[in-house]
């Protein structure tokens, strides 16, 4: 297949593109600063450009854009509404202007996250997006036309981050990198949709 990659270069794309490859698929990556292609998820009109540059995927895959963390006493609307424009909008319209791209039967994968069903500190925002994914998803996959597919893999705390986030989030347990790989792999590869895979610890 051929298989765009967002944000490739990305914690869960350095595992994830090299395995794709490994089983034989043809993978371009996009990213803001890396990758064959150039694309912003806040910016609209790079996701149309990026889709006119590749031509008719097989599948999308985006792992990019993270949810800023936020304080719930200070948190107004306008900042939910900026830290929703990547990560839900952008994820969204992936979809939404790629039905019109994707060859027949793509598929796209997006990334959510624990926060949907799990309440922390400080990620009002990512709650809210990542619920936001899960109810679009479900939407999308009964409405995308020429047996597309789409699906969202939501992870609690990746293996190969706990470094990086283990002190916002003490006490979460990790989710292996492996594991989580293999759920991409799993959306991409099967004939899964509408599924919100839940890749906890």
């Amino acid at each position: 297949m051929k298989i765009l990659v967002v944000g490739g270069a990305g914690t869960i794309g350095r595992r994830l593109v090299p395995e794709l490859r490994s089983r034989g698929h043809e993978v371009i990556v996009a990213g803001r600063t890396s990758g064959e292609v150039r694309v912003d998820l806040a910016e609209p009109e790079t996701i149309t450009a990026m889709y006119r540059e590749v031509g008719a995927m097989d599948a999308v895959v985006s792992i990019a854009a993270h949810g800023a963390l936020d304080e719930f006493a200070t948190l107004t609307s306008a900042e939910l509404h900026e830290n929703l424009r990547a990560k839900f909008y952008g994820q969204a319209e992936l979809v939404l202007q790629g039905q019109h791209h994707a060859a027949d039967g793509a598929s796209f994968t997006l990334t959510s996250g624990v926060f949907a069903d799990q309440a922390w500190p400080h990620v009002t925002g990512g709650g809210v997006i990542s619920g936001a994914l899960h109810s679009f998803v479900l939407s999308a996959a009964i409405e995308l036309p020429r047996g597309m597919r789409v699906n969202a893999v939501s992870p609690t705390l990746i293996g190969d981050s706990v470094d990086e986030f283990s002190g916002h989030f003490p006490g979460m347990r990790p989710v292996p990198m492996d594991e989580v790989v293999r759920h991409y792999l799993n959306c991409v590869e099967s004939d899964i949709t509408g599924t919100v895979v839940r890749a906890y610890a």
